[in-house]
């Protein structure tokens, strides 16, 4: 959160050196001197002259003629409606705190994050140049209408040479004065756009006004070639003034051929048309970084242009339908010239549009390059677009824009690029109207937008009604662009990008999680659902790396927390020194790639650390149930961050990005000899304190000598066949009989099994050997033990040993009950003897396995065989005189000495079923 910028901030009256500072940036180049636009100039009239464009003076007709002005109306009503859903969700992101340069790009990167919002705002960022070379090349062809050497006779001055050439050089010459005017800053631009809205609107009146004081009148069409090839015949459109007889007629459907394409129009391709005129709700909020006041202004303006272009495309319909008959409004798209009080009004009209949706999507589409560029998510590539003016002009992106307007230009003819220009623009608006979803449903308490008129419905129907007008206008651009964005995103995410933003998915996952973490009952746990949910406790994780990486593959998709005990007692401490510390375990949980939860806590001493970890660790119905710790013995702790590529790090120190390594985080490992932290007494009362609280228990000795490839999160299936050995009694109380399997060892057979099941240990071999004394009749245990794996579905090869083979001891002479040995009722010597034995017993069948005799791996001649990968033994309960302790402790080292990575068990919850 240190690196955070609190919005609070930006309300401070006075900054250092007594300069004014605002709600919406510092001073500098980005700051208050660049915003000075107002709603109207900023919002209001670059939005409508985008949502206007051409069409509405060259697809009125066509819009009404084709559909007639019932469906023309309803195609009106379903746009606005889509296009209202997105303004909704635009109003009430923008009033929900400062918004800063980059329209849409800024709203949906800062709340979906930099990966998805850099790969929607390059798209946006690409429609926006696309767009503006469309809008170009249609000023071209307007002009070459009237004024070009081809033009028809009767109504064109046929001044200009026409060709692929010319029209290159014309939209050059046009991009130049497009682009001159956007370099040279917001205000130009805004002075330009004001212009242009005035002719516009005085072409537009004029229009209107034509439609009640020209009266009726003959219009010659040009003659359409005949479908057989005959000589077309000449054609007459009628304006008949205000006339109920062609309002009727013009009040159905009366599809026909395009005489522009010759395709034959349907409802989909004619409300495409529309819709396609209509998609320039974003003008104003691309304008984000000039407006005075943002938060203001791109809400209230975009509503008032919205409101107003609707109007006048609801007048116009009305208008047409009453005053044009069909054939008219089918054969001449442009035939408010030949009913226009002055026609060189509308041309002019036409022109402007032309001009000023050029200009909005050029000054639109550097401001969202410059805000990718600000948020270096692309790198190197686009470090010329962060170039800006003294006043606080982008004019380093507005000429990377122009250049790749004038690349587009050269494409000459972009009628399949328009479909896929709106397409961009609707998968932005979806972007936007599921960023409002996504706050919405999160339920944050900062989500608290000043514009209220919006739900979860609104903005759930505008991302449904956005995706379904891509797949309407043009499947494949649709699928395209969703692939487009998919392929960026991936970019972004392996990039790397800014962490700071604040990702609405972590608010949603916090919003689900604790949804189902209410609903996840303890009361309601079943033996046959059980999982281990480990509580590994670590000192240095420089020395734990393996068996970090050992429990992660034992959790089987539980919980898996990792736990530490710093020293120290915060009444003597100015601050808890534990919250510094998670970045780095954090850090640390990334680079060995585990999935583990972090718990850290500050304690006098670290069995009282412990016990607040298993008291405290995990939520509701997602607790630990067993303590893992690593083995206390004398061995020396090795460094595994030296020799574990994953922390292979530069040499100065550092990690990529700048931030200090691991080994700067984490201590060395201590010194042999050293004091350590945990006393040998201290380590068994926190075995019995687990124990006490019902807890399961793993101890875990040689883990460090595990191959690397046991401990890869991949396949272990091309390397060599080894066994896993279960020892599923108590060695230090040996005895069969039919109780000889007990919870306890039951707990070890599904440990082990969890194991075989994690793809690096597929090629093991579970064996599990019984234990049998001198009377004790072979095979009976054997076929108990494996009529319990059948129903249990355990594959493992069963052996009996007799106790004492290959130890030199033979079993006591009467049975011992349950901790006589380690609780020192049979004597030390004896129960030394016994550990002893039962480590040769252990080491003997190791050695079996590699081909040795009993002496061990080396003693026999025998053809080698699978080693023995781990080993699973249990664990005696402590014994209840804490004096006892140390013995114990002495016993386990007996037990395990060169027995080469195990694992101590004792599980005190049954976690087999035999039911379905």
């Amino acid at each position: 959160m240190a690196s955070e910028n609190s919005p609070l901030l930006a309300y401070r009256l006075l900054g250092d050196e007594g300069v004014a500072f605002s709600a919406n940036g510092g001073g500098g180049a980005g700051g208050a001197s660049a915003r000075k636009l107002s709603t109207f100039l900023g919002v209001v009239v670059p939005t409508v002259l985008s949502m206007f464009s051409i069409v509405v003076f060259l697809r009125i007709g066509f819009v009404v003629g084709h559909a007639g002005l019932l469906q023309a109306l309803a195609m009106l009503l379903v746009a606005y409606f889509i296009l209202a859903l997105t303004v909704l969700s635009v109003c009430a992101i923008a009033t929900n705190g400062a918004v800063r340069g980059g329209g849409a790009y800024f709203m949906i990167s800062r709340t979906l994050g930099p990966e998805v919002g850099g790969s929607i705002g390059l798209m946006f960022y690409l429609a926006n140049v696309c767009g503006c070379a469309v809008s170009l090349l249609g000023l071209v062809e307007a002009v070459l209408d009237v004024f070009g050497a081809d033009s028809s006779p009767s109504s064109g001055l046929q001044v200009l040479p026409q060709g692929y050439g010319w029209s290159l050089l014309y939209g050059s010459l046009l991009l130049g004065l497009v682009g001159g005017v956007c370099t040279l800053g917001a205000g130009l631009y805004a002075r330009a756009s004001f212009l242009t809205f005035l002719l516009v609107s005085g072409s537009l009146a004029s229009v209107l006004v034509s439609f009640v004081a020209v009266g009726p009148r003959s219009i010659p069409l040009a003659p359409r070639p005949s479908p057989n090839g005959s000589t077309p015949q000449p054609q007459v459109g009628h304006f008949t003034g205000f006339n109920s007889s062609t309002l009727k007629a013009n009040l159905g459907a009366g599809y026909a051929k395009d005489y522009t394409t010759g395709a034959m129009m349907t409802f989909a391709s004619v409300f495409a048309v529309l819709f396609n005129g209509c998609t320039g709700i974003m003008a104003g909020a691309n304008m984000s970084g000039e407006l005075k006041d943002p938060s203001r202004a791109i809400p209230l303006g975009t509503i008032i242009a919205v409101t107003y272009t609707f109007f006048i495309y609801t007048l116009l319909f009305f208008l047409s339908s009453f005053t044009c008959d069909r054939t008219l409004l089918q054969e001449d798209y442009g035939f408010f010239r030949a009913i226009s009080l002055w026609p060189p009004l509308v041309l002019i009209g036409i022109y402007a549009t032309s001009l000023s949706a050029s200009m909005s999507s050029l000054i639109g589409a550097s401001r969202i390059l410059h805000a990718l560029a600000q948020d270096d998510l692309f790198g190197v590539i686009l470090a010329p677009a962060k170039v800006v003016s003294r006043t606080g002009n982008p004019w380093g992106a507005v000429l990377y824009s122009w250049g790749l307007v004038q690349l587009v230009l050269l494409a000459g003819k972009l009628n399949t690029l328009a479909a896929v220009v709106t397409v961009f623009y609707l998968v932005a608006y979806a972007a936007v109207d599921l960023s409002c979803l996504s706050l919405e449903w999160a339920s944050a308490p900062n989500f608290r937008p000043t514009f209220s008129l919006f739900s979860w419905h609104t903005c759930l129907l505008g991302v449904a009604s956005c995706l379904l007008m891509m797949f309407l206008i043009s499947p494949g651009a649709a699928g395209g662009s969703l692939l487009l964005m998919g392929l960026l995103s991936a970019l972004l995410t392996a990039r790397g990008g800014p962490s700071s933003w604040g990702y609405v998915s972590q608010a949603l996952l916090f919003h689900q999680v604790r949804k189902y973490l209410l609903r996840l009952d303890v009361r309601k746990e079943h033996v046959k659902f059980w999982r281990p949910q480990l509580l590994l406790l670590v000192g240095n994780p420089r020395g734990a790396l393996p068996l970090l990486r050992l429990a992660n593959q034992l959790k089987k998709g539980g919980l898996y927390v990792l736990g530490h005990v710093t020293l120290g007692d915060l009444d003597c401490l100015p601050s808890d020194p534990v919250q510094p510390q998670y970045g780095a375990w954090l850090s640390l949980v990334d680079r060995a790639q585990v999935k583990a939860f972090v718990d850290l806590t500050l304690s006098p001493s670290v069995r009282q650390g412990a016990q607040h970890l298993l008291r405290i660790s995990g939520l509701g119905g997602m607790k630990p149930n067993t303590l893992v710790l690593g083995f206390y013995d004398d061995a020396a702790p090795q460094d595994h961050f030296l020799t574990d590529p994953a922390f292979s790090e530069a040499t100065d120190g550092t990690q990529e990005g700048g931030s200090p390594a691991l080994s700067t985080l984490f201590p060395p490992p201590r010194a042999p000899g050293s004091p350590r932290a945990l006393s040998p007494q201290d380590y068994v009362a926190t075995v019995a304190d687990a124990l006490k609280m019902n807890k399961n228990v793993v101890l875990a000795r040689a883990c460090g000598a595990l191959p690397p490839e046991r401990l890869s999160r991949g396949s272990g299936g091309t390397s060599q066949p080894h066994h896993v050995d279960v020892w599923p009694l108590n060695l230090l109380r040996p005895r069969g009989g039919p109780g000889y399997v007990d919870v306890c060892g039951l707990f070890l057979l599904q440990m082990a099994t969890i194991l075989g099941m994690v793809p690096a240990w597929h090629s093991a071999r579970l064996r599990i050997f019984l234990c049998l004394g001198p009377r004790e009749a072979p095979g009976a245990a054997e076929g108990r033990l494996r009529a319990l794996l059948s129903q249990l579905r355990i594959r493992a090869e069963v052996q009996e040993v007799v106790w004492g083979e290959g130890a030199g001891a033979g079993e006591p002479e009467e049975e011992e009950e349950e901790g006589d040995f380690v609780n020192g009722r049979r004597g030390d010597a004896e129960a030394e003897a016994l550990a002893c034995s039962a480590n040769a017993l252990v080491r003997a069948q190791q050695g079996r396995s590699r081909g040795g005799g009993p002496g061990g791996p080396e003693g026999g001649d025998g053809e080698g065989g699978p080693a023995t990968a781990l080993t699973f033994l249990y664990l005696p309960r402590p014994p209840a005189d804490p004096a006892r302790y140390t013995r114990y402790l002495a016993l386990l080292e007996t037990l395990t000495h060169d027995l080469g990575p195990t694992l101590l068990i004792h599980g005190v919850t049954p976690v087999t079923c035999t039911d379905l």
